[in-house]
């Protein structure tokens, strides 16, 4: 994963973009909705911290600086998110054991997005993009200091218009607010709404940027061999 994360970054960089919203640090479960659960990367959160961690560093050494998502985990969401709202019964203990512990494994990273899912067990009434306890977790139980960007603020799985959705996000905590569609109209809503950054905000701003750095210099072609026969290793290995 590292290996194909250089491999990306680098066409990314070749492209002017510097930000990916990768890696998924989001535990899999048997329920997990398809939407999200193709994105996972395993079903144990040393498993998930220990691949996330190697797509942060191909993302870093090349360039681009990575977004770990989504805070505090969507793992557990049975529904899609980008149309409704998920509700995850868990009890906390439970939580903090699989879906937070993932997190805490890389909250040293720049950037992070939150998730539109309902936590029952901490605030039965908002998504964790707009819940100030929820936000309160990310920062002091899990540990993520970085920049906080909340998903994509166009999705259903929040309550309101968008700019009433970009309001509570930044009044919960979150940093800045994402919005994935064209619409400009929505955008002079979601920008006025929003404001401009706090004084923390730009703080962690700028340390996100601090971590930008020149790219490695890399032999694609030779990645690219080392990537296909690492696969086909771990064919062999499968079918042995």
């Amino acid at each position: 994963m590292e290996i194909r994360y250089q491999i990306i970054a680098r066409e990314l960089l070749d492209l002017g973009i510097d930000t990916n919203c990768a890696p998924c640090a989001d535990v899999a479960s048997v329920n997990t909705h398809p939407f999200l659960r193709n994105r996972c990367y395993g079903d144990t959160p040393d498993h998930v911290a220990r691949v996330a961690s190697a797509v942060a560093k191909g993302l870093l050494s090349g360039g681009v600086l990575p977004v770990i998502k989504h805070l505090p985990g969507h793992g557990r969401a049975t529904v899609d998110s980008h149309l409704t709202t998920p509700s995850v019964d868990a009890q906390l203990e439970a939580l903090r054991a699989t879906d937070f512990a993932a997190f805490k494994g890389i909250s040293g990273l720049p950037l992070g997005m939150s998730a539109h899912v309902r936590y029952l067990a901490v605030d039965d009434a908002r998504p964790a993009t707009i819940s100030p306890p929820m936000i309160r977790i990310i920062r002091d139980e899990i540990g993520f200091g970085g920049l906080l960007m909340s998903d994509d603020i166009s999705m259903e799985a929040l309550p309101g218009n968008v700019a009433e959705r970009a309001l509570g996000a930044i009044e919960a905590g979150c940093d800045v607010v994402l919005h994935c569609n064209g619409s400009l109209p929505e955008m002079i809503e979601i920008a006025n709404a929003a404001g401009t950054l706090g004084r923390e905000a730009a703080a962690r701003a700028e340390r996100a940027l601090e971590r930008r750095s020149q790219p490695e210099p890399i032999d694609i072609a030779a990645l690219q061999a080392e990537l296909e026969a690492l696969r086909l290793g771990g064919q062999d290995e499968r079918h042995g």
